[in-house]
């Protein structure tokens, strides 16, 4: 298939572009390489894609809508997958337009594109963070998501609100991915475990947030990818159960789907910490801190209907997937 991803030099775009490759689509990679963290990075990720005959690179951002455009028409990709958005709860405390342009003006620009363009699925990045106060675990795609607790957050249920609209009025089959904590080997700096190892191994402090009580569904890259490919795969139809006097809002009358793509096994901050310090043989300088605004106590995937549907079943237990990255981060920046 030709397979149009967008955030192809991310975290989690790479990866996905790289299987995709492996299986023999051809992959468009669109990406505007910000510098929201390390753009070398972003490159050296990009960098692996690019000897692939199948693979090719637009370097642009999703508002701009010409650019978009060009790359639908050139390409005419038959799926889309977009990763791309301005990502981070924190930042969007401090830089909330960043979030308005990439995550609401640019994800219209993909439903757009995909409509015009005639294609056949669009799955595209929400995230668990939609679950804002809802404190009921685990989280389920059949719980309300209404009470966002960053604006981060908000664009992301937002983006679900207006793939629906398009699934509804178009019969444009939209599948959201509510991402839980990803994790692993070429992993965003501005995540835990980079930020973590990064000091430990600098001998500088770590800042832990809820004095480490709080936790989360740490996911490891290589299950998201399974996931997602097993998601791209199994196109979005009508719920033929779909009741509107009860309605699910996980599912429509339209070709719309939301699934949670988790580990659906938490652990607490301070066990993650423990098992990152006993591989690096080092131990964290700690400094305990509060919960910083616009994050939330806990998250865990209920991933239910995403198994049930494509048979997805996280497989890397959360030692493992440390010790993968850990040695990958001593490779890249040789320490």
């Amino acid at each position: 298939m030709r397979i149009l991803v967008t955030g192809a030099a991310g975290f989690i775009g790479s990866n996905l572009s790289h299987r995709l490759l492996e299986r023999g689509d051809s992959v468009l990679g669109y990406d505007n390489l910000n510098d929201y963290y390390d753009p070398a990075l972003k490159q050296a990720r990009l960098d692996r894609l690019t000897p692939h005959k199948a693979f090719s690179f637009v370097k642009a951002a999703l508002e701009d809508r010409p650019a978009l455009e060009r790359a639908f028409t050139d390409f005419r990709p038959q799926r889309v997958v977009n990763l791309a958005a301005q990502a981070g709860v924190r930042y969007s405390l401090t830089n909330p337009h960043a979030y308005v342009e990439s995550n609401l003006v640019g994800f219209v620009n993909i439903l757009e594109a995909c409509r015009h363009g005639g294609v056949e699925h669009l799955v595209y990045a929400s995230s668990s963070s939609v679950y804002g106060a809802n404190r009921k675990l685990p989280f389920s795609v059949r719980d309300a998501v209404d009470h966002p607790v960053s604006l981060y957050a908000a664009t992301k249920k937002a983006n679900e609100l207006m793939a629906h609209t398009y699934s509804h009025l178009y019969a444009l089959p939209t599948t959201g991915l509510r991402f839980f904590t990803v994790y692993g080997p070429w992993g965003r700096p501005d995540m835990a475990l980079f930020l973590f190892t990064r000091k430990i191994l600098a001998g500088e402090p770590i800042e832990v947030f809820n004095h480490g009580k709080h936790s989360r569904d740490f996911t490891y890259i290589d299950d998201i990818v399974e996931g997602v490919m097993r998601t791209l795969d199994h196109v979005a139809t009508p719920n033929p159960n779909f009741d509107p006097l009860a309605p699910d809002p996980g599912s429509s009358s339209a070709p719309y789907r939301l699934y949670n793509i988790g580990n659906d096994r938490p652990i607490e901050l301070a066990r993650y910490i423990e098992l990152l310090e006993a591989k690096l043989g080092r131990s964290a300088q700690k400094i305990l801190l509060p919960m910083q605004p616009g994050d939330v106590p806990d998250t865990w995937a209920d991933v239910a209907e995403l198994s049930h549907d494509t048979g997805y079943a996280p497989s890397t237990p959360v030692e493992v997937g440390i010790e993968r990255f850990v040695d990958w981060y001593r490779a890249y920046f040789r320490v």
